[in-house]
């Protein structure tokens, strides 16, 4: 084994980067800070989203994946030659295998993109995978079985869902809506409802830490400052459970559409499967208290978070490239 095989995914809020036979080795925020003379990567990864927000004029520090596919080819191909130098080190005699997964609905300009940036980057080899296939194989269901299994991947900058029969996608529907719209709607709403304006940390934070789909038996409260919108001053208010899951409440059920959508198309054999075994859902977001409970409620289909749910994405695809052989239908590829 000269070569290396790595299996990154790239997430709109989180990198994560997994080589074969050592697992997961990195897992960075997808942000890029550059200066803004001469257009040179600065800081990637932790380092630049502490500088999110509280740049100088000499550097810009931005996310260069928007809605799960890229939205700046330079500064994408500039973090992946980081991340994969980073886990490589600087002397590869040969270009590692690299697999990158992407959003199932994402177009061939998108795919084409995704597949240049890698080998901009410095890959030999670069696959491409479909998200909601990693994920399923990631959380361990066996896919490769004549029978229906449903995943619902909500990360960052996008949700999908999809049934998974016989080592393939048969149905599934992707929406630009995840984690950085329910960020924004509780943004919005704390300016409607307090005059106060937060940024995207915080509001991330807010999430986390007292965040619930559905509203909780004790109300939950937390501090949080911001700007004041009428008078432009710094000032603090006190934020309960309640508010934040009236916020994000419409957010959520525009992915939980997704999900209906996919099971109104799916065939009825398979969709006897799914009512057995239920929704497996996986991403950074479906760790959201109580999502899952939601989505039962709404869809009357029992869902389950997956172990691990955010690193299922990343395993999956590892586990592809290990077996690049087996999954030859599953990938596109491009050296």
């Amino acid at each position: 084994m000269l070569r290396k095989n790595i299996a990154i995914d790239l997430g709109t809020a989180n990198t994560l980067v997994w080589i074969a036979g050592e697992g997961l080795v990195a897992n960075e925020p997808t942000v890029v800070a550059i200066s803004s003379d001469d257009n040179k990567v600065v800081a990637v990864g932790e380092d630049a989203k502490r500088m999110l927000g509280r740049t100088p004029e000499s550097l810009i520090a931005s996310r260069p994946m928007r809605e799960g596919v890229i939205a700046d080819y330079q500064i994408t191909e500039a973090m992946l030659r980081y991340f994969i130098g980073k886990v490589t080190g600087r002397f590869q005699i040969f270009k590692p295998n690299v697999m990158v997964c992407v959003p199932a609905g994402c177009t061939q300009v998108e795919r084409r993109a995704a597949l240049d940036a890698t080998l901009g980057a410095g890959a030999g080899h670069a696959y491409l995978i479909d998200e909601p296939l990693a994920a399923a194989i990631g959380a361990g269901i066996p896919v490769s079985a004549p029978s229906g299994h449903m995943i619902v991947d909500v990360g960052g900058g996008a949700a999908e869902a999809a049934v998974i029969s016989l080592g393939g996608v048969v149905v599934h529907k992707s929406v630009r809506i995840a984690g950085n719209k329910v960020d924004e709607a509780l943004q919005n709403y704390l300016k409607k409802k307090y005059n106060l304006i937060v940024g995207d940390t915080t509001a991330e934070d807010i999430k986390i830490k007292i965040g619930s789909a559905t509203i909780l038996a004790k109300d939950e409260k937390l501090e949080i400052s911001g700007r004041d919108l009428v008078f432009g001053l710094p000032r603090s208010v006190v934020v309960t459970s309640t508010d934040v899951t009236e916020a994000i409440r419409p957010t959520l059920l525009s992915i939980i559409g997704a999900v209906k959508a996919v099971l109104e198309d799916t065939p009825p054999e398979l969709a006897a499967d799914i009512i057995d075994k239920g929704i497996v859902m996986s991403g950074g977001t479906s760790l959201l208290r109580n999502f899952d409970k939601m989505l039962t409620e709404e869809t009357g289909v029992p869902a389950h978070v997956a172990e691990d749910a955010m690193y299922c994405v990343v395993r999956g695809t590892g586990l592809v490239l290990e077996n690049i052989e087996l999954w030859k239908r599953s990938v596109t590829t491009k050296r």
